[in-house]
């Protein structure tokens, strides 16, 4: 895992220099430039050592020197790759870096090269031959890419790991994006390929690049995306058997795949179900006493799930590391991991996966995680809710539905983890709308008339919802509530928010994590399910749960599930942390009333204050 940057046109090594030191965090091992000053080519690589720790500097060329790469992420079937390619006349100077293997594998394919791996990357290879710059990032936006670019005479096209280390070329843009911050607040993340700055952006998950050196011409194109094509509508005559097998085989190759590397190797164990599997799939290939598992837990039982893990660890006969935290000491850390973020992500559960990975990391360089269930196999409440939803939509009449959700949002405020008021009100927030808004309405921080109150202007839907409203019709007019919310989760949510937060909690510590619920063998076995043995008489992940029987325990399969989060609700109202007011003019008005509802107890406003919390990147804290 490292961090990559450069640019090419008008700057100098030292501007390189700048750029590619502002990632250290990535790669404190080491770093490596390339420069062809008269082109104006700029390469920079911040290095962690995973594979091939003497033969995998950055940045590598190919042996005639015509190509040149910078790579972030590890490749899992590299030596499969590496094999055909030696077949094809190919010869390795390296022993076993998959980072060589990505500059002959683009020689002998092109761009066609993405769709042989399985991993998660993002790189740029210089081609001397044909004068061009070629990018691209792995399916799901595991590993991030960002750009700008001017395509004027004495123009720039600048990339990097992250959105700061950009601004430290003197021709990047640095005006803040009113669509993206809209975007913000509407969906708690900013979506790709919006980002906080305008004209710089995120190359998506699934798309490649290519930059004419010669005529700075850009283009983008996408090479992969996740698309639901169900083999047939409901079970089998088995029950469903022998597609359980199946996914369990996948899973169990995913999972070995990722438990190659040079340096020490880990496991995140929060006791549920994706990270319990994973654990107990690695040790088969693994002595269980070799493999280290990590969890954290909390003195507030409603948000601790430590119990469980601690119990899967001992079934499975794990090294297990656990740490055991105060909420109320957890917080004093805020201000420091807020300045960190660079670009905003309201998701609570980013200061957990913070702490969870700072203590892992003092172990292992490497851990593997469950990311990506919930996505693929219907795992979040939201899908619950659906069906309710459905019939609620058409048995209540809309002159109705205002009185409804008023009298609802007089139950009394809890701020327990996912309380049930929490998510009756959330739910009938999003049911005057169109079923194409509900998930983001549901889960963001403002829907669209607070919004309009927030900016003091006039928003569309299509306007700021247009990724959710496209994600929900992808599917197609056949498609069924829960396949458009499935499409939602994998294609938007998933790449956005949860890869997005694991990436930069993680990376902050030099921690590398890898996903083996995102093998592509996985996934493409998963979009093809029916959505009915995802989501199944009320039970979640159920095609995912009868597969892991022979393997867990019922009570961790079946138990019920508990976000990673943390009392943001009430550390709001009881002013442990206090958000920065908003810049803009008409915000302030509509803040400041929200804070007090939520601080007098009269609504529950964590979503919004917390996002207003992290855009300003700092939270006061109060003993």
């Amino acid at each position: 895992m490292c961090g990559i940057a450069g640019f090419i046109g008008s700057g100098n090594r030292v501007i390189l220099e700048q750029i590619t030191r502002a990632l250290t965090h990535r790669g404190p091992d080491d770093e490596g430039f390339f420069v062809e000053e008269k082109k104006g080519v700029y390469l920079g690589h911040r290095r962690l050592s995973i594979v091939d720790l003497a033969g995998g500097v950055q940045p590598m060329r190919s042996a005639d020197e015509d190509l040149v790469i910078v790579f972030n992420g590890e490749i899992y079937n590299h030596g499969e790759l590496r094999a055909s390619l030696i077949a094809k006349g190919y010869e390795f100077s390296t022993n076993h870096s998959d980072t060589e293997v990505l500059l002959y594998a683009y020689r002998e394919w092109g761009e066609g090269m993405l769709e042989k791996l399985n991993g998660m990357w993002a790189f740029a290879i210089y081609d001397r031959r044909d004068h061009s710059l070629f990018l691209a990032r792995d399916r799901f936006g595991k590993k991030p890419l960002y750009y700008f670019h001017d395509s004027s005479s004495h123009g720039v096209f600048a990339f990097s790991s992250e959105l700061d280390s950009l601004l430290h070329h003197p021709q990047a843009p640095r005006s803040q994006s009113l669509v993206a911050l809209k975007k913000y607040f509407a969906y708690g993340f900013i979506p790709a390929p919006y980002t906080l700055i305008q004209g710089i952006y995120k190359l998506p998950g699934g798309y490649y690049g290519r930059l004419n050196l010669s005529s700075k011409q850009w283009h983008i194109e996408r090479y992969w995306e996740y698309r639901l094509e169900p083999f047939q509508p409901d079970l089998p005559s088995d029950g469903g058997q022998a597609w359980g097998e199946e996914l369990l085989e996948r899973l169990d190759r995913a999972v070995k795949r990722r438990l190659i590397a040079d340096v020490p190797l880990g496991v995140f164990l929060s006791g549920g179900i994706d990270s319990s599997a994973v654990a107990a799939l690695a040790i088969r290939h693994v002595p269980a006493r070799e493999l280290q598992t990590f969890s954290i837990g909390f003195t507030d039982p409603s948000f601790d799930e430590l119990s469980y893990a601690r119990r899967m660890a001992l079934a499975l006969g794990c090294s297990h590391h656990e740490e055991i935290l105060d909420l109320n000491n957890a917080i004093d850390l805020l201000p420091d991991l807020l300045s960190k973020l660079k670009e905003p992500i309201a998701d609570s559960s980013i200061l957990p996966t913070y702490l969870l990975s700072k203590f892992t990391r003092r172990y292992v360089t490497v851990a593997l995680g469950g990311d990506g269930g919930d996505e693929l196999f219907a795992g979040y409440d939201p899908f619950h809710a659906l069906h309710a939803a459905k019939i609620y939509s058409k048995l209540v009449p809309k002159v109705l539905h205002p009185a409804i959700t008023f009298l609802a949002m007089h139950l009394p405020v809890s701020h327990r983890n996912i309380s049930l008021d929490f998510k009756i009100k959330r739910t009938l927030k999003g049911l005057a709308l169109s079923p194409s808004l509900w998930m983001p309405v549901w889960m963001g921080p403002l829907d669209l008339g607070e919004l309009d109150l927030f900016f003091g202007d006039k928003n569309l839907p299509e306007d700021i919802y247009s990724e959710a409203i496209e994600a929900w019709e992808r599917p197609g007019r056949k498609a069924s509530d829960l396949d458009r919310a499935l499409h939602f989760y994998t294609s938007l949510y998933l790449q956005d928010d949860i890869l997005t937060k694991m990436d930069r909690t993680t990376m902050l510590h030099s921690l590398e994590v890898r996903s083996p619920f995102l093998d592509i063998e996985v996934v493409d076995f998963a979009r093809r399910l029916p959505h009915s043995v995802k989501l199944r008489s009320g039970t979640t992940k159920w095609i995912l749960k009868k597969a892991l029987e022979p393997l867990l325990p019922r009570d961790i399969i079946y138990r019920k599930k508990k976000g990673f989060g943390m009392p943001i609700g009430r550390w709001l109202r009881s002013g442990r942390i206090t958000p920065i007011e908003p810049q803009l003019a008409p915000a302030k008005k509509f803040f400041y009333e929200r804070l007090q509802a939520h601080q007098q107890g009269r609504s529950d406003e964590r979503l919004f204050l917390w996002a207003q919390c992290v855009l300003a990147g700092i939270a006061k804290t109060r003993g």
